[in-house]
């Protein structure tokens, strides 16, 4: 398949051959509280993230208030909750989106969210954000996809629990719908998930499968799956943050402290700059090292006439001799003057 297309939010462009864009998510960790939600913008903007992305959605437009038992989480972190109860502690109002989009404003950072409805599309368009965030669990909604395509901007799908068929289906329905580009993000839908099943090999399968940039959307703990999708190729990585994890909230437990988010993404950027690319040409860095290569040297004193040997001509640093591949040619012939220890080996001192 051909390399994938770049995309660009807010002036920044996203794709194989620019550093990975690395998005914060606040997601629920606001604690129902305005100014935390806002502390988390001014701190998520300070760790050097790319973009700080929030959740458009209440409780009401994204599941229902019933008594039913699947309704209801058994296992797992939120084990024993319901729907509408998790949700509507997590979700950030609507109300509060001005703000929070002004503030990043302020502080120089992309903000934009993922929406669950069509109503959340209507508000985050009439805020200008700049993109739109597909969540693993809408990916198979695709008439929400095809609305939120239908403003023209890019979209960022994630596909924890997609099989390909559904992965196809989406990004076909966000592209045939306007969407300005697509990414898809290797997610898996645990949370935490763990290492071992972050299986992030799947980042360079699906490049080699789909005509779009491809990237990781990790709720593993630390930093070691992000790092390794870069590795591999991800041009986007996407990871929750909070400002503390003993604040508690939904997602704290798999979120990132600013200290860590900011190791992340130093970690990431560099990374992707130590992949460089393929070559095995003399680095300007290396030349001046190339003097300190193993070459031929005389060890011992060699009077004129005296035949060279291992005894009086080894193979040693620095690289003024001749190379060590000329050894066997130069082992048994006789010194054309007197050799001193330390000369390097030329053919002209030899008989």
């Amino acid at each position: 398949m051909s390399a994938a297309p770049e995309i660009t939010i807010a002036r920044r462009r996203i794709g194989a051959e620019h550093s990975p864009y690395v998005i914060c998510e606040l997601s629920g960790n606001h604690n129902g509280s305005l100014d935390r939600a806002l502390a988390l913008i001014d701190a998520a903007a300070a760790t050097g993230c790319d973009a700080i992305k929030i959740q458009t959605y209440t409780a009401e437009t994204i599941t229902l208030d019933v008594d039913r038992p699947e309704f209801r989480i058994v296992g797992g972190l939120w084990d024993g909750r319901s729907l509408h109860e998790l949700y509507r502690e997590a979700q950030t109002p609507y109300e509060w989106h001005a703000a929070l989009f002004a503030r990043a404003a302020e502080r120089g950072v992309t903000l934009f969210s993922s929406p669950f409805d069509e109503t959340a599309v209507d508000l985050l368009e009439g805020l200008g954000a700049p993109a739109y965030k597909i969540a693993s669990f809408e990916a198979v909604d695709l008439p929400l996809i095809r609305y939120a395509a239908a403003k023209g901007k890019p979209l960022i799908i994630s596909t924890g629990m997609a099989n390909l068929a559904e992965i196809e289906a989406a990004r076909t329905a966000a592209l045939e719908a306007g969407a300005a580009g697509v990414v898809l993000l290797h997610c898996v839908s645990s949370y935490p998930a763990e290492l071992s099943d972050a299986n992030v090999r799947t980042v360079a399968d699906m490049a080699q499968r789909f005509a779009s940039p491809i990237g990781l959307s990790d709720h593993t703990h630390g930093a070691a799956a992000s790092v390794a999708a870069v590795a591999l190729g991800a041009s986007v990585i996407e990871k929750h943050f909070t400002l503390a994890r003993a604040d508690g909230g939904p997602d704290a437990a798999f979120s990132l402290e600013p200290a860590e988010f900011t190791g992340l993404v130093a970690d990431c950027k560099d990374a992707w700059t130590a992949l460089g690319r393929a070559h095995y040409d003399l680095l300007g860095s290396e030349r001046a090292n190339r003097q300190f290569r193993r070459s031929l040297y005389v060890v011992a004193d060699v009077k004129a006439g005296e035949p060279l040997s291992r005894a009086n001509v080894r193979s040693v640093r620095p690289g003024n001799g001749l190379p060590p591949a000329h050894l066997d040619e130069v082992l048994g012939r006789t010194a054309a003057r007197d050799l001193r220890r330390g000369e390097p080996v030329a053919w002209d001192m030899l008989a």
